[in-house]
């Protein structure tokens, strides 16, 4: 375990991890060393780092460790997707995914313990909010996954392809430990993905989206679910203070020096709330000259929620209208849902700084409990 004395490794992207061996007299090559140690080996105890001197592995273990969360509980669904819950603290504990399809597999992150947002339509938003995650805690659940997927599966084949910081928490909220997790993840020494493997989803803090373009260009998403602002502020809160013009031009700004680069705008069919044909085509006009896509996300019901999932004819109607008026347009398929592990129903276990999830238990007349703390008791 780590103590106040020591500092946690995994976290550590090459500036800092050169930083840290400078700090001890070492020179800058041992960064890569050890990162290559701890992403690629899998080694976290410095006595199997043989190509390290015996005295740095006897100082390092005075001064430094390599920590990951612990795994509370592990399921599986029935369609394959993979769900972790991950205890970070004593009183929190965060959900990531893994989602396997033929030619890749995509792990969900959590970049927070809960999430400050609050949007209407996701459960981590009803817990409330407890704290950002290190780096750490960040990487570590990517570690944690290839590791343990390659004990289930008998390829050389990389399992975990691509990353979506898509799970628990609003990833810009929590900048510095994220862009410093993705690095790593994109380190040649370390998980070698490409940045364009990588995607950050955002409900839109737009100081934050201009710092990403120069710090960590990695594919972006962009949370909008709604065609106007008048709705987009009912259930995405943050839209009062970032509305959508001011959104969209940041995205633009994001892919303006690539002919390549598009925009994923996740956008979440609630039944009679914005699947409407009005807001198709409100939405076509909104995307008409924007270089991005639209991934139509069908709601993901959890307890005590007020939405409904729109009908497979209403989604199908909405993409069809949107196709038709030149923007690319998809359908998410829903993977994971029997096990709560379905986009918006992370929920994880947070110890509520903001006392919202308290309000919203009060607001449903009835006792309520997140399906996950049942694993506790």
């Amino acid at each position: 375990m780590e103590t106040a004395n020591q500092i946690n490794l995994m976290g550590m992207d090459r500036e800092h991890m050169t930083r840290f061996f400078a700090g001890i007299g070492q020179m800058p090559f041992r960064a890569s060393q050890v990162m290559k140690w701890i992403h690629q080996q899998g080694v976290l105890n410095f006595e199997e780092m043989t190509n390290l001197s015996r005295s740095l592995r006897e100082e390092l273990v005075e001064v430094a460790n390599v920590s990951l969360p612990e795994i509370i509980s592990d399921h599986i669904s029935s369609d394959g997707t993979r769900k972790w819950l991950l205890r970070v603290d004593k009183t929190n504990a965060i959900e990531m995914v893994f989602i396997p399809e033929v030619r890749r597999g995509t792990l969900c992150v959590s970049s927070q313990a809960g999430c400050i947002l609050d949007c209407a339509f996701c459960a981590t938003g009803k817990q409330g909010y407890s704290r950002d995650l290190t780096s750490a805690e960040i990487v570590g659940q990517l570690w944690l996954a290839k590791f343990l997927l390659a004990q289930h599966y008998d390829t050389d084949d990389r399992l975990v392809s691509n990353i979506v910081m898509m799970g628990m928490g609003e990833p810009l909220l929590n900048y510095d430990n994220v862009v410093s997790a993705m690095n790593i993840m994109q380190d040649d020494f370390s998980f070698g993905l490409s940045r364009r493997r990588i995607t950050l989803s955002t409900a839109g803090i737009v100081p934050a989206i201009d710092r990403l373009k120069a710090d960590c260009p990695v594919s972006l998403a962009v949370s909008l679910h709604a065609p106007n602002n008048e709705l987009r502020d009912s259930i995405v809160p943050l839209n009062k203070k970032y509305p959508i013009a001011v959104l969209l031009d940041a995205c633009r700004r994001y892919v303006a020096d690539s002919a390549r680069a598009r925009v994923t705008f996740e956008y979440v069919m609630l039944q009679e709330v914005n699947d409407e044909p009005k807001h198709a085509r409100q939405l076509a006009e909104l995307l008409k000259d924007m270089p991005g896509k639209v991934n139509l996300i069908p709601f993901n019901p959890f307890k005590g929620s007020e939405f409904k999932r729109s009908s497979n004819n209403r989604i199908h109607r909405f993409r069809d209208h949107l196709q038709q008026q030149g923007v690319l347009t998809t359908i998410r398929k829903t993977r994971g849902d029997d096990i709560g592990a379905a986009c918006g129903q992370l929920a994880g276990m947070v110890t509520d700084r903001t006392r919202r999830s308290q309000r919203y238990v009060q607001g449903l007349g009835k006792y309520y409990r997140p399906e996950i703390e049942k694993t506790e008791n």
